[in-house]
C-alpha cells in the first residue's frame, strides 16, 4: 500500500512517517491537508492518515475532497487527532473517515488499522478488477451484438442505430449525404459452382475491400446475403459516384475467378447511388429505397456498373 501521512507538526510527522515505514509500507508525507491534496491529486494513495487540525486544509476537509474525488479507486482514511471526545469521531465518520487514531500515536494501534485498511483497499480493488471485467464482457457482448459474424463489418441493427445519429447530422449541419448499395453480381451462381465455404470467404474478402476503399467519416454494413450499403456523409452525388466506381474497380481488381457470371471471367458487383434529401421525412429510408431502384436498374443494364438518376457510369 502507498500510504501518505499529513500532518502539520513537524515532530508528529517524523514519527508517524517512521512508525509507517517500519512496518513495510511505502510513505509520503505532507505539510499541511493543502500540501497533502496537491499530492494525492498527483500520485494519489491507497490510505490517507490526517491530522484533524491543520492550517489551509484541515483532516475534515481533506478527506471530504478525496470522498467527492473518487470514482474506482477506494481511499482508506484515518483521522489522527488529540480530540478523543465521541462527538468530534462522529464528525470524521460522517465526513466520510473509515477510522481513527488517537495520539500520542500508539504503534500497535498503527499497526490494527493498517492490517483493517490493507482488507478494505484490497477488496475494493478485487471489486473494481471485477467491476471492470464485467464492463468489459459488456461492451464486447454490445459490440458483437452489432457485427455480422461472418464478415466483421457492421450489420443491420447498428446501421439502424446510426441512421439515427447520421440523420440528425444532417439536419443540423444541413450537410450533404449519399447512400451506395453494392450486390454482387451472380452470387448465387458463384454459391453452386463453387460452394458456400468459398462462397462465405468471397463475401468477407469483398467486405474488406469495401471497408479499405472508406474515409475516416464513412461507415459500410452487410444490408443482407451479398448486399452492402455504405453511407458517405459529407459528400456530394457527384463525389458519391466516383468514390462508388472506385469501389467496384476494387472489387474487380482482386480478380476473383467467376467462370459462370454473364458479365466478366471474375467476380464483380453492381451499385445504385442515391443522394440523402433532408427535407425528406425519413430522409435515409428514402435514399436506401432510392438506391435499391438504381441498384436494380444497374442489374438490367448488365451489372458490373454504377448507376444513379436513370443515368449507367461504365
Amino acid at each position: 500500500m502507498r500510504i501518505l501521512v499529513a500532518e502539520d507538526d513537524s515532530v508528529s510527522r517524523l514519527m508517524c512517517v517512521r512508525a509507517v515505514e517500519q512496518l513495510g509500507y511505502t510513505c509520503v508525507s505532507a505539510t499541511d491537508g493543502l500540501d497533502a491534496w496537491e499530492k494525492y491529486l498527483r500520485d494519489g494513495a491507497d490510505v490517507v492518515i490526517s491530522d484533524w487540525m491543520m492550517p489551509r486544509v484541515d483532516g475534515i476537509e481533506l478527506c471530504r475532497r478525496i470522498r467527492a474525488r473518487e470514482e474506482r479507486r477506494y481511499t482508506y482514511f484515518v483521522v489522527l487527532t488529540a480530540l478523543a471526545e465521541r462527538e468530534h469521531r462522529l464528525t470524521g465518520m460522517r465526513a466520510g473517515a473509515d477510522d481513527y487514531l488517537t495520539k500520542p500515536l500508539d504503534r500497535e494501534d498503527l499497526m490494527a488499522r493498517l492490517i483493517a485498511a490493507e482488507r478494505v483497499t484490497s477488496l475494493h480493488r478485487r471489486l473494481d478488477e471485477q467491476q471492470r471485467e464485467l464492463e468489459r464482457l459488456n461492451l464486447e457482448f454490445f459490440e458483437s451484438g452489432r457485427r455480422d459474424a461472418l464478415t466483421g463489418i457492421a450489420n443491420r441493427r447498428r446501421m439502424q442505430e446510426d441512421l439515427a445519429i447520421y440523420e440528425e447530422l444532417v439536419r443540423r449541419e444541413q450537410r450533404e449525404c449519399c447512400v451506395a448499395l453494392f450486390d454482387i453480381d451472380h452470387f448465387k451462381l458463384y454459391n453452386d459452382t463453387y460452394l458456400h465455404i468459398t462462397g462465405d470467404e468471397v463475401l468477407r474478402r469483398v467486405a474488406n475491400v469495401l471497408s479499405r476503399q472508406l474515409t475516416n467519416d464513412d461507415a459500410i454494413y452487410r444490408y443482407g446475403g451479398e448486399e452492402f450499403l455504405a453511407i458517405l456523409p459529407g459528400t456530394s452525388i457527384s463525389g458519391a459516384v466516383t468514390q462508388a466506381e472506385r469501389m467496384r474497380e476494387a472489387v474487380e481488381a482482386c480478380a476473383i475467378p467467376h467462370e459462370r457470371s454473364s458479365v466478366s471471367t471474375v467476380l464483380t458487383v453492381s451499385v445504385g447511388v442515391a443522394p440523402v434529401v433532408v427535407s425528406d421525412d425519413a430522409p435515409f429510408m428514402t435514399a436506401i429505397r432510392a438506391a435499391d431502384q438504381s441498384l436494380l436498374q444497374a442489374k438490367k443494364d448488365g451489372r458490373n456498373r454504377v448507376f444513379i438518376a436513370g443515368t449507367p457510369l461504365l
